[in-house]
């Protein structure tokens, strides 16, 4: 009788050790990837639980090695872009760096108040110079003609200036290119578009000087004054 009472007594302390194994275990936290801690939100000694601050955590953790870009691309163009295209980056931090880069996915929704669809972009090369929360540029490439008998297709050439250079939208447009004292506006086929920068596809040679500012006030073959 007393055997029994030992060994039930024994199943219980054994029980209640797996518990405090348990409770011992919860108070260990293990993040799901490998990272960089960049924020922490609860303090050694503080008392947290999955609904700490509203679910936010108790710390952020930022994978170094799979930053992306989340850009806004109005509606007007996003037919133009598909996942797995070329692109390029330009960090605002430095804006003569340009990062080779590729389409990710265009997520499936659109933001209404900004009529723009959000694209995600991935780096091609880790750099450590590229930190969450940078602001960032992304330029777009149209696809080029398909490779024919095994040969690569040929990478299609834009000229990027100034989106404040460029009158129209759409497929075509027009600059006025500074030829001397005199402006000489020149048709151009337009290719990606973002905030700052027009890519123009066809009709303007790269080192070409343009107009820039109100293009309401030129005309072709006026007298213009550049200054140095």
């Amino acid at each position: 009788m007393n055997l029994s009472v030992a060994e039930k007594q024994l199943d219980v302390a054994r029980g209640g050790l797996r518990v405090a194994d348990r409770y011992e275990d919860d108070t260990i936290i293990r993040a799901p990837f490998d990272g960089v801690v960049t924020l922490k939100s609860a303090q050694p000694g503080e008392i947290v639980s999955p609904q700490f601050l509203g679910g936010g955590g108790v710390a952020t953790i930022v994978d170094m090695d799979s930053l992306e870009v989340q850009v806004d691309v109005s509606e007007n163009f996003i037919s133009r872009v598909h996942a797995g295209q070329r692109a390029t980056i330009k960090l605002n931090a430095y804006p003569d760096w340009q990062i080779p880069a590729h389409v990710i996915a265009v997520i499936p929704t659109a933001d209404q108040s900004k009529a723009t669809v959000k694209v995600r972009v991935a780096f091609e090369q880790r750099d450590d110079r590229v930190l969450p929360q940078m602001g960032a540029r992304v330029s777009f490439f149209e696809d080029g003609p398909k490779a024919v008998a095994g040969n690569p297709a040929p990478a299609r050439v834009g000229v990027m200036v100034p989106a404040g250079a460029v009158q129209g939208s759409g497929d075509t447009g027009a600059v006025f290119v500074i030829d001397g004292d005199r402006v000489e506006r020149r048709a151009v086929r337009l290719g990606a578009r973002s905030a700052d920068d027009q890519t123009i596809l066809s009709g303007l040679q790269p080192g070409a000087h343009v107009a820039l500012g109100d293009l309401t006030t030129l005309s072709d073959g006026a007298r213009v004054h550049v200054e140095q």
